[in-house]
């Protein structure tokens, strides 16, 4: 029988994680900041950063990290922000907080910041984070450091050049666009988001250099603009591609439309690089969305550009439902680089967003296609020969880069590289350079640093149960409870009670109602009204006792009053040490050392005169194992208090 190995779920790992599909050896650079998770627009905003955060836990839980690059991309200052925003918009975005925010009234209305796109805390730091990963993934795809760059906290695509719009603040798309122009002729902007691109295509409306080509619901929903004939004025007429889409589109349709499109724009316009939003708002399920793509539907987009082999900047968007939408990322992260992820979801500390199913997939409903095929025909012959017209291949004057690119360049990254190994002489290992380790994908034998793994997020599953002596039980077999009233306890129960009766009491550390008193305090103890009523003997009946404690269990001090205590019997020192008799149950007052004792051995002990006699037993001339209670109060006998004359003298005087 294999073993089985389980995650932390109870989940059996008999199947890999992941299949390698192709292996082509890509570059992938993954940028992710743990911050982003932390910021939240306000409450009941559909927008959530968080699922940013999930979608990189199934990615590390995955074990697809070891086939990325990890970067964590320095945030966009304002002197980049305003290679395409002004400066008084990014100045205002920078200044306004949810506590100053009634003091920039006129501000918001001018920048459309409110309602869609509310202020709150750590707004500037949010869209630093976003955009500086876009950009530092343009910057790596322009120094040839990979071929594929994925950002999901970007793809803010409808960010105006100074107004916020459809939660979007800065435009990393843009920015990131501009970078890639530094060293790229000419580069092509893909757009699967539901909602259309318009603050990407306004950007480059007037320009050859960028194509824009956006597949969208239009007509009476957000923005309101990306109708089929919007194509571009001046010299980018023609460059702008809109694809018009109705509702309930499913997996079928939409890839008999965006296959033919892509082929024929990169046919067309023959891009040096690719800029590729995955918006997760055109799944099936999403809380604004109309489409009804699956989670592979979304995917074969993502892999159809992919084989292409152009650089390539892969970003997220919109999309608000959050497991949906972290599942389909996580998924196409795993495309990115050639794997097959398993259906079955790992443990990961956001399992339990996933359920009922916890499966890696977001199946399309049997919502009504409003797009017919006739429909879908006519708008794909249309997009075609508006991109038959345009012009033969753009040629682009070559000249020297006029600026200092975006993000850090390799001196400054082997700087950081030196500063890390001088930090870290001792460790084998650093953070930085696990982050930068990229698995082979033809290794035979992968190898990793487990522990640095788990400090990343990484759950490891649990291997097959070692077998135990208790994992085999005589299913026949007499309980403890079961034992026969006339044995004695267990040799291990009794072990127990006398390892704790061996223990010497420290009168600083007894905390229990029987604490040793004096000679000159017992006369005044004993005279005082909530004293203890005096013990009855082993030969006295139990039914009396019985008689004298009510409903709650407490003493009847009356009929205590009308009878004088019995004189206690006097213990001989010189002979063995015996308990004094048992109290009844109700008269007895409780102690830690009886409060710790087994149950099953004070029933015994109760049920047993036996058993709970100090006499030893008359056959093997041995005393019987005592009562854990007994043992305690032995214990408490043996420490130093009142003598047997002062006993005998408290015995003699009758009971107040």
């Amino acid at each position: 029988m294999p073993s089985t190995f389980t995650d932390p779920a109870g989940v059996a790992r008999d199947e890999p994680l992941y299949t390698v599909v192709h292996n082509d050896k890509k570059r992938v650079a993954y940028f992710y900041d743990s911050d982003i998770g932390n910021y939240a627009y306000v409450t009941g905003h559909p927008m959530k950063p968080h699922r940013i955060r999930l979608a990189h836990s199934l990615v590390m839980n995955y074990n697809v990290y070891k086939f990325l690059e990890v970067y964590r991309a320095k945030p966009a200052v304002t002197a980049e922000m305003t290679q395409f925003h002004t400066d008084e918009y990014i100045e205002f975005l920078q200044k306004v907080t949810p506590d100053n925010m009634d003091g920039f009234m006129r501000e918001q209305g001018k920048y459309n910041v409110g309602d869609d796109c509310p202020v709150f805390d750590g707004l500037f730091e949010f869209c630093g984070i976003s955009a500086g990963g876009s950009m530092e993934g343009a910057a790596r795809l322009n120094r040839d450091k990979c071929d594929i760059a994925i950002n999901w906290a970007g793809g803010l695509h409808h960010a105006k050049k100074s107004e916020a719009s459809g939660f979007c603040y800065v435009n990393d798309i843009v920015l990131a666009i501009l970078e890639l122009l530094r060293f790229k002729k000419r580069v092509l902007y893909i757009d699967i988001d539901v909602h259309h691109g318009d603050g990407v295509e306004e950007a480059f409306y007037t320009t050859d250099r960028v194509m824009t080509v956006s597949f969208h619901k239009y007509g009476e929903y957000f923005p309101g603009t990306g109708e089929l004939r919007d194509i571009g004025i001046g010299s980018g007429k023609n460059y702008a591609v809109n694809f018009p889409l109705r509702d309930g589109i499913d997996d079928t349709t939409y890839s008999s439309i965006f296959q033919p499109v892509i082929s024929a724009v990169m046919q067309y316009f023959q891009p040096e690089a690719v800029v590729l939003q995955c918006g997760g708002d055109s799944l099936s399920g999403d809380r604004l969305g109309c489409f009804n793509l699956s989670m592979r539907g979304h995917a074969n987009c993502v892999n159809y550009v992919r084989s292409f082999g152009l650089p390539t900047l892969v970003l997220g968007g919109g999309g608000y439902t959050m497991r949906n939408v972290a599942r389909t990322w996580a998924y196409e992260t795993g495309r990115l680089v050639g794997v097959e992820m398993n259906p079955v979801l790992p443990y990961n500390e956001y399992y339990d967003y996933y359920g009922p199913d916890y499966e890696l997939d977001v199946r399309s409903s049997n919502m009504e296609n409003a797009n017919s095929p006739e429909y879908l025909e006519k708008i794909k012959i249309s997009v075609i020969e508006n991109l038959k017209k345009t012009a033969p291949v753009p040629s682009v004057q070559m000249q020297d880069v006029p600026r200092q690119g975006f993000g850090m360049s390799d001196d400054q990254e082997d700087e950081l590289d030196d500063m890390d190994e001088d930090e870290n002489k001792d460790v084998r290992r650093t953070q930085r350079q696990w982050e930068k380790e990229r698995t082979r994908q033809d290794e035979f034998e992968e190898s990793d640093d487990e522990d640095m793994a788990q400090a990343n997020g990484v759950f490891k599953p649990n291997g097959p149960q070692r077998r135990s002596i208790l994992d085999f039980k005589n299913p026949k077999a007499v309980e403890d409870m079961d034992l026969d009233i006339g044995e004695p306890a267990p040799p291990s129960i009794a072990a127990t009670a006398a390892a704790a009766a061996a223990k010497p009491a420290e009168p600083t550390a007894v905390d229990n109602d029987e604490t040793m008193i004096d000679n000159d305090e017992a006369q005044t103890a004993a005279a005082e009204p909530e004293a203890e009523a005096p013990a009855t003997t082993a030969a006295q009946p139990a039914a009396s006792s019985a008689a004298k404690v009510d409903e709650d269990g407490d003493v009847d001090m009356g009929e205590a009053d009308e009878k004088p205590a019995e004189p206690e019997a006097e213990i001989k020192t010189e002979e063995i040490e015996t308990a004094p008799a048992p109290e009844p149950e109700a008269e007895r007052r409780p102690s830690p050392a009886a409060a710790t004792a087994e149950p099953a051995t004070e029933a015994a002990a109760a049920a047993s005169p036996k058993a709970a006699s100090p006499v030893p037993d008359a056959n093997n001339e041995k005393p019987v194992a005592e009562e854990p209670s007994k043992v305690a109060e032995e214990a408490s006998d043996k420490a130093p208090a009142a003598t047997t004359d002062d006993k005998e003298k408290e015995a003699d005087k009758p009971q107040e």
